[in-house]
């Protein structure tokens, strides 16, 4: 047997069967190399439908008046954890209906309440700070619940306790261990969104989950932009405080973009909700709320000192306002755990902006979000006031990202003979 030719043989064989795996999967990721995977972009994403939750009360609060939802995909059930009416800040299971495209509410597929609303931190969240209080954020892993409070308007800066966690059972009283401080930085860094770490990022980051937090009333007192920290939630409890790893963040004296600017990444009426990090990919979303016009602190409505149509508050405005996400490269992020930037020298490398269905200009639809590994969906939670809270449903698709992750070329000039 000719040795040379059997080579060139086996090797076209190989590359042609890696074309043809290509063409099946879209692309695969080695999980010891996850800094191959692809960065997302908007086309990544496509819209599945949407469900809503039920009419009226169960336990201690209903689906309306959320204003901000804190979502967690609970892997064990195939169901969400979701906060519901803001005056009660109280956390309900509900189970996860094959979601529709409808232009007609009526049509929405409804959720059955799993567990009833319940205080998940039996009181403990209300002892962070006096004042109102509000949960930032849930985490459901590990058979546990995790969760994030915040003090609304912390002007004097006290709020040193940030975390709880309690069993997934939300009938059961007494079981919430907390609160727990959370890093070294500001609190207000740190008591909102949370998400877990795929797994095959889990070394580079040096934990499984990240927590963050931006745009609060009171700024001086958290991020100017999106915020996001390495923590593991199985040590609240054990070490005080939990050790958090900085990925990005932005204080006072280095902002994202100005508060008073008209700017594409942040001004003084951003908000961001949610926070996932899709596996097999290298991108970490931030997902909230922006104006996009010029911004104006006065008064709104039409005629007002602001001239904002969907608020007649005095307070910060930069109408129109947009749905957005923020897409941050992990690669970008690890430079700031290993030490070689500071955490407000990252910036996203792509925003982009879209509409939900059912959204009126007046409201603020994304109140929360989460994200389901197995399934690469992306749960928004859309907030409409009195009428039930509507979930929409987008699904990842990572075979048409725009990256270098491109298949082998077909080899050229090498000769396929099969030696007997």
């Amino acid at each position: 047997m000719n040795t040379h030719i059997f080579r060139r043989s086996m090797k076209s064989i190989f590359l042609l069967f890696s074309i043809f795996l290509w063409g099946i999967n879209g692309f695969s990721v080695n999980a010891a190399e996850p800094q191959s995977a692809p960065l997302l972009h908007q086309n990544n994403l496509s819209y599945q439908g949407a469900f809503q939750m039920p009419k009226g009360t169960f336990g201690g609060s209903s689906f309306t008046y959320g204003v901000k939802n804190a979502l967690a995909f609970n892997p064990l059930n195939n169901s969400l954890f979701i906060t519901g009416h803001d005056h009660q800040q109280m956390v309900a299971e509900v189970s996860i209906p094959n979601p529709i495209v409808t232009s007609q509410e009526g049509n929405l597929p409804t959720a059955t309440v799993l567990q009833p609303f319940a205080d998940a931190s039996d009181g403990k969240m209300f002892t962070v700070d006096s004042g109102t209080i509000k949960v930032g954020g849930l985490l459901a892993v590990n058979n546990k619940l995790y969760g994030t409070a915040y003090s609304y308007y912390d002007a004097s800066g006290d709020q040193t306790l940030s975390h709880f966690s309690s069993s997934q059972d939300l009938s059961k009283q007494g079981d919430a261990q907390g609160m727990y401080k959370v890093g070294t930085e500001k609190t207000g860094y740190v008591s909102g969104y949370m998400t877990p770490i795929p797994t095959e990022w889990q070394t580079s980051f040096g934990g499984p989950a990240i927590t963050g937090n931006c745009c609060l009333s009171i700024i001086s007192r958290t991020s100017y932009g999106p915020a996001a920290f390495v923590f593991d939630p199985a040590k609240l409890g054990q070490q005080s405080p939990v050790p958090a790893a900085p990925l990005v963040y932005y204080p006072s004296s280095h902002p994202l973009a100005e508060w008073s600017s008209t700017s594409p990444h942040f001004n003084g009426t951003t908000k961001i909700s949610a926070i996932v990090f899709p596996k097999n990919s290298r991108s970490l979303l931030f997902l909230g709320r922006h104006g996009t016009g010029a911004w104006c602190y006065g008064t709104g409505g039409t005629g007002g000192e602001c001239n904002d149509p969907t608020s007649t508050n005095k307070g910060n405005h930069a109408y129109p306002y947009v749905n957005q996400i923020w897409a941050y490269d992990a690669l970008d992020l690890l430079k700031v755990k290993e030490g070689n930037k500071s955490p407000w020298e990252i910036n996203p490398y792509q925003t982009w902006q879209f509409t939900l269905p059912f959204q009126t200009e007046g409201d603020s639809p994304i109140s929360g979000g989460t994200y389901d590994p197995s399934t690469q969906r992306i749960f928004i939670s859309h907030d409409r006031g009195s009428s039930p809270l509507i979930i929409h449903v987008y699904k990842l698709n990572l075979s048409t990202t725009n990256t270098d992750t491109t298949p082998p070329a077909q080899p050229k000039n090498l000769e396929l003979r099969i030696i007997p």
